[in-house]
């Protein structure tokens, strides 16, 4: 008996459902392949059909990212934005018409029909950025009628400082709160009621010092230091974000020290004062006049000289006045220049284009003063 091998049954393997092909198209952008043990039913080769990987042809992230952007030129009818440049790859997750822009980018100023900003990420320009841009000058003087309240208050101080030191408080309280809150508001800070309050009580408590110690000078550099140890302490209390409590952290010792400078009226002499006051009140209404800005300011020094001749003639002081009036003046004159940068609001104008005038005259009226008198 020959052994005979052991006889299996030979079972076809159950073939898998086949979808209905379409002449060896793929709606999925996938080449033909064939499944593992099976031949490749078509019109190609069925050897070469066992070539065929899997390969993916959709887009991916890295495919994505790296493709070249066209620029299109947008639809006239529907168009909001100004054409911009291609920015930095998109993001995975983004829609594939969206448009990931920069947060730092810019449009260009000088492009036609540049407008407000967008979702789009066109930058909003400031009036002093497009007048840099176009060319024009970001001052803007405080006018006719600012002038003439300085003007005012400087003639409050001239006569309160002949009658006394209790009366000079008066017209000097009301310059140093002016004096807090447009610095305030030239930093573009409002409402900042905190920094206001601190600065004004700075310079009540500079008064109440100068009253305390004769009218010592020491009293005034004594609570500067004071009030920039607590405007520190205060800023560091902050919860704001660092760039924010910076800027509010010098705006505040800056409108502290301006309001407690001012305090020098207190400190000087009333004769001194008196000149001082009076050449500065000359000095803000010449340079208002409406003349070119070098021949204004010369006109404005001259204009003091002469009014603290004519004051130092009444108080005693006499000829000597016109040096303190022009210097007064030229301090007066710096600060008028600084409250009118930048594109001022009307609202700066009638409180730092009035009171940064006298408040910087304080110190050189109170130098040249026990230099003169």
């Amino acid at each position: 008996m020959t052994d005979q091998p052991n006889q299996q049954p030979h079972h076809q393997p159950q073939q898998p459902h086949q979808p209905q092909r379409y002449d060896g198209y793929d709606p999925y952008g996938q080449q033909p392949q064939a499944w593992p043990g099976q031949g490749y039913q078509g019109h190609e080769d069925p050897q070469a059909a066992q070539q065929y990987t899997q390969q993916w042809q959709g887009q991916t992230w890295e495919t994505q990212n790296h493709q070249p952007v066209s620029a299109q030129a947008p639809d006239p009818e529907t168009a909001i934005l100004t054409p911009q440049s291609p920015g930095p790859a998109r993001s995975p997750r983004a829609p594939q018409g969206a448009a990931a822009p920069a947060a730092g980018d810019a449009a260009d100023p000088s492009a036609p029909g540049y407008g407000p900003a967008t979702v789009g990420g066109n930058a909003r320009l400031t009036d002093a950025q497009r007048a840099r841009a176009e060319g024009r000058s970001p001052i803007i003087e405080p006018g006719m009628q600012p002038a003439a309240l300085t003007a005012l208050l400087g003639l409050l101080l001239a006569g309160a400082a002949a009658v006394g030191t209790y009366a000079l408080l008066v017209p000097l309280v009301i310059l140093q709160a002016v004096t807090a809150a447009g610095w305030f508001r030239l930093n573009g800070m409002w409402p900042a009621r905190q920094g206001i309050a601190l600065g004004f009580a700075g310079a009540l408590a500079a008064d109440a010092a100068l009253l305390v110690s004769d009218r010592s000078p020491a009293a005034i550099l004594g609570t500067i230091g004071v009030w920039v140890l607590l405007a520190l302490v205060l800023g560091l209390r902050s919860h704001a974000d660092p760039d924010e409590r910076m800027y509010g952290l010098m705006a505040t010792v800056a409108a502290s020290a301006l309001a407690i400078v001012a305090g020098g009226y207190l400190a000087a002499a009333a004769d001194a004062v008196t000149v001082g006051a009076v050449a500065v009140a000359v000095a803000v209404l010449a340079r208002a006049l409406p003349l070119p800005t070098p021949a204004s300011v010369v006109v404005s020094l001259l204009a003091a000289a002469g009014a603290g001749i004519a004051a130092g003639s009444v108080t005693g002081l006499g000829t000597p006045g016109a040096l303190l009036g022009a210097g007064a003046a030229a301090c007066a004159l710096i600060g008028h220049r600084v409250a009118s940068y930048d594109y001022p609001s009307r609202f700066v104008h009638f409180t730092a284009g009035v009171a940064l005038p006298l408040a910087a005259a304080a110190p050189a009226v109170y130098v040249l003063g026990r230099a003169l008198v």
